[in-house]
């Protein structure tokens, strides 16, 4: 039987279940994410058909020429992260209902860090392993 995770927005307008498996928790510093979440974003990543999204307030906003970032429109929770062509979807962790039984494993764009945190002590993941 498939692994049946679910989660939403803060107002709980926006709500998801993912079926299967989840990857382990990666950790982006980039200028975008600190700018979305409020800090660095850590997410999991599953196939799009294996998400199942429900909610009318879901809003897309292209954020780069690449991707696009998906966001309650009424409560603004951070909810998705997706490139354009890729068959998967990033979904910010803190969104998950409950425990997670996931683990961060890496992370990308160390040298944009925020200078008021210190770095989580595990790999970073070069640019050229990116989805």
């Amino acid at each position: 039987m498939d692994r049946i995770t679910r989660g939403g927005c803060l107002c709980g307008a926006v709500s998801y279940e993912l079926t299967g498996e989840l990857r382990p928790i990666v950790a982006c510093h980039c200028n975008q994410c600190r700018k979305a979440t409020g800090h660095f974003g850590a997410a999991t990543q599953v196939e799009q058909k294996q998400a199942t999204i429900t909610g009318d307030t879901l809003r897309w906003f292209r954020s780069s020429e690449h991707a696009e970032r998906g966001f309650c429109s009424i409560c603004g929770g951070n909810l998705f992260w997706r490139r354009f062509g890729s068959p998967f979807i990033s979904v910010w962790a803190g969104t998950i209902d409950g425990k997670t039984g996931l683990k961060m494993e890496s992370q990308l764009y160390p040298e944009s860090a925020g200078d008021y945190y210190d770095l989580p002590a595990i790999p970073v993941v070069p640019q050229s392993e990116l989805k």
